[in-house]
């Protein structure tokens, strides 16, 4: 099986370096790292020029300029691979990630893997050792529509979801808990206890750590209830 990975992003120079030589040290030769950058001003598209000058497996494409959701949405359609690997700007893969995710997906029923990670600051101090124990993480189609667990900085999933997940519907409130869900109605998913990512939390990150009101998380439940409905009938 090969691997691609699949990264968004956007004026994330501070962390970016780090993360991908954590990520390109684990990869084979014969795996790709699929970038789509969103129209960075800082810095971000200049380090990424040069990873894929000197790393023919560092694939630069220019984003669609419409946000978190799509920039996803343009690499993901863009990857090669067998397994789809999603991956943050600012996060760290820890040693080992890359193989204890391809051995998972030596069952034929997965569909999507899903790891633990330790939560850090800023500066990568663990303020949470298991984001799977901070969100109380399960599978379950009904659990995760109520309270989404997916989080797409530690989940990779097979190719064969592509046509499936693809395009991503306009009122889905993110890509990873849509993606989980489908897998849920597509076939197995499995989770892996180790945390094998340092999710870095700081004041830049995309997705809000607190929750919305109730009217708000309702909303987005109705949204990825009629999104799933009208991909079914499609």
């Amino acid at each position: 099986m090969t691997a691609s990975v699949a990264m968004a992003t956007y004026n994330g120079a501070a962390y970016l370096e780090e993360q991908l030589d954590s990520v390109l040290s684990q990869l084979s030769e014969e795996d790709e790292l699929v970038v789509s950058d969103d129209g960075s001003t800082d810095g971000t598209r200049d380090i990424l020029a040069r990873y894929a000058a000197r790393d023919a497996r560092v694939c630069l494409i220019d984003g669609p300029q419409k946000g978190a959701i799509a920039n996803f949405e343009h690499a993901i359609a863009h990857t090669r691979g067998d397994v789809i690997f999603l991956c943050d700007q600012d996060d760290v893969w820890c040693a080992g990630k890359y193989r204890a995710v391809m051995t998972a997906f030596d069952d034929p029923e997965a569909v999507l893997v899903m790891h633990d990670a330790a939560v850090t600051d800023a500066d990568g101090a663990v303020l949470e050792p298991s984001f799977f124990a901070l969100r109380g993480t399960k599978v379950g189609f009904w659990k995760n529509l109520w309270k989404n667990s997916y989080i797409g900085c530690c989940m990779a999933f097979s190719s064969a979801l592509k046509p499936i997940v693809l395009p991503f519907p306009d009122t889905i409130p993110m890509h990873d808990q849509w993606i989980g869900m489908k897998a849920e109605r597509c076939g197995k998913v499995t989770l892996i206890e180790e945390p094998l990512l340092r999710y870095r939390r700081h004041e830049s990150n995309v997705t809000a750590s607190s929750r919305g009101s109730l009217g708000t998380m309702l909303r987005q439940r109705w949204g990825i209830l009629r999104a799933l409905r009208q991909k079914r009938k499609g």
